[in-house]
């Protein structure tokens, strides 16, 4: 065993999962949920990474249960601290992991958010008269895309009836087909899409920049607001579209490759969110 503090394992960590190829959504989560758990440690006079035991992340999690964390984030602290201890184990820092003794909170997860059509036609009327917008609302919407993925889209990755969705974040390249809703939005845009740039990118700025993703999450919200659309975030587009092809009866293997999804009950656990299912077909539908 190697002798190490917690803090320079702490960084470690951080670079191993950028190393990894982690999304950097998830090397930022797990960053701080292991600065939480160090400095937690560190108020009890544990510094290097050895001398943490089972009672010490229970006390972590108790703490964070009492300044009130939902069991949900308790459980995900879990998975992050399971996770560092794995890679100090690879690194020989220790050679026990106190963290594999402690248990998750119980807690059932909340169905996902669909919109009924009332409310995605809203959406779209809200969004009518900004091109751009639209046709991101209609691309997420109709092809159930991430928007890490939407906001990587380059002009070639157009096709005449598909997209070309680019390795993303450990999710491999794939086609997503395009249908005419989507096609017709995505060509409005094109046609008023800043000249005044070499960027290559799809949806970018008035300045010519990348759109970024934190910047179409917010926009889209902004148009849930508009719509007078409650509770919906961006991902509940995602949602909609799956819930949608599984109730008109889509394959769930054409379903499937279509999201990107690495195993096929990722898309299997939609099925008890959708109340009656048209016969099987290989045809995916318009919303």
């Amino acid at each position: 065993m190697k002798p190490v503090k917690l803090r320079d394992a702490h960084e470690e960590f951080k670079k191993y999962l950028k190393d990894k190829k982690h999304s950097n959504s998830t090397v930022i989560a797990y960053g701080k949920d292991i600065d939480q758990l160090v400095s937690f440690l560190e108020t009890l006079r544990k510094n290097q990474a050895h001398e943490t035991t089972k009672e010490d992340i229970e006390a972590f999690l108790a703490k964070m249960t009492k300044e009130g964390y939902t069991p949900k984030s308790v459980s995900r602290k879990i998975n992050s601290t399971r996770t560092f201890y794995r890679f100090l184990k690879i690194n020989e820092y220790v050679t026990d992991d106190p963290s594999l003794l402690v248990s998750h909170p119980v807690y059932k997860l909340a169905p996902p958010r669909i919109l009924n059509p009332t409310e995605y036609r809203a959406l779209r009327d809200a969004a009518r008269n900004d091109p751009r917008m639209f046709a991101v609302i209609e691309l997420l919407l109709q092809t159930g895309i991430r928007i890490g993925e939407l906001a990587n889209l380059r002009l070639p990755d157009i096709q005449k009836d598909s997209l070309k969705i680019r390795p993303f974040e450990k999710h491999e390249e794939r086609l997503v087909p395009l249908n005419k809703r989507a096609s017709e939005a995505l060509n409005n845009y094109l046609k008023v899409r800043p000249k005044n740039t070499t960027d290559d990118h799809v949806f970018i700025t008035k300045s010519g920049r990348p759109f970024l993703i934190r910047n179409i999450r917010t926009a889209v919200e902004r148009y849930f607001r508009l719509a007078e659309i409650k509770d919906a975030k961006l991902n509940d587009l995602r949602h909609t579209f799956v819930a949608h092809h599984l109730k008109h009866g889509a394959s769930l293997v054409v379903l499937s490759k279509v999201l990107g999804h690495k195993r096929l009950s990722t898309t299997e656990r939609y099925l008890q969110y959708v109340t009656e299912r048209e016969k099987e077909s290989l045809t995916l539908t318009e919303l």
